[in-house]
């Protein structure tokens, strides 16, 4: 089992910035970040294999999915945020390269993001 610590939430007006990271205690095959609302089912926003990146398309262009595997750190920087983006963020290890729950197979606890307007 990989554990996996989130951290880097917090509160921010819209358009401001924040970074998330994750921290895994063993090297991953991919990794992704999804976030959840009470409304809303969890979502996978973005991943990463390598160089290769995916994203939602309701974040492209505004958020930046990176790694440093010699830290086994995960990052998602957020700029441009908007009061939809608030969410439970939670990040992932994956066993297939994509943007889908089902790829998940291990989850970190979460860090908030609120946004306000």
């Amino acid at each position: 089992q990989v554990q996996l610590l989130e951290s880097g939430g917090g509160s921010v007006q819209a358009g401001g910035s924040l970074r998330l990271s994750c921290v895994a205690s063993d090297s991953t095959y991919s990794m992704g970040w999804y976030r959840q609302t009470p409304t809303h089912q969890r979502e996978g926003i973005a991943s990463i294999l390598g160089t290769q990146t995916k994203y939602a398309e309701s974040v492209k262009g505004r958020f930046t999915i990176s790694q440093d595997s010699r830290k086994r750190t995960l990052y998602l920087q957020m700029n441009d945020l908007k009061p939809e983006d608030t969410a439970m963020y939670y990040c992932a290890s994956l066993a297939s390269f994509g943007l889908s729950v089902n790829y998940a197979t291990n989850w970190g606890k979460g860090t908030q993001v609120t946004v306000s307007s």
